[in-house]
């Protein structure tokens, strides 16, 4: 991919893999808002949970969740059939993508996950 902004500095990290904690709202807005505090990010909306994406394709039937930072946002997404779950960060800000991962695999036990950085 071509850098066509070069002084901008951006950084993003998708995370994925089997959680095995009962998967709530409560525990997901907990998570990102804890997130937003290790990684040293200001939240400037949500974060926004919902359960709604099953009504368009029955294959989700697990929860949405979106937070905008000042410095860009995140977002989770969970199907609850297979306990799986995608975690997608995309920040003007430095963070070590190490301090997310750990982040996300205690909150939701996660016995199998990867993650990327772009």
């Amino acid at each position: 991919m071509k850098n066509f902004a070069p002084d901008i500095h951006r950084q993003r990290l998708v995370i994925e893999g089997i959680y095995s904690v009962k998967m709530t709202p409560k525990l997901l807005k907990s998570c990102m808002n804890e997130l937003s505090i290790k990684l040293g990010i200001k939240i400037i909306y949500g974060p926004i949970i919902k359960n709604i994406a099953y009504k368009v394709n029955p294959n989700h039937g697990g929860y949405e969740s979106i937070l905008i930072w000042a410095e860009s946002g995140a977002s989770i997404y969970t199907w609850n059939r297979n306990n799986f779950f995608t975690v997608d960060i995309y920040t003007c800000r430095k963070f070590n993508p190490k301090d997310a991962v750990e982040h996300i695999k205690e909150y939701f036990n996660a016995q199998k996950i990867d993650y990327k950085e772009f």
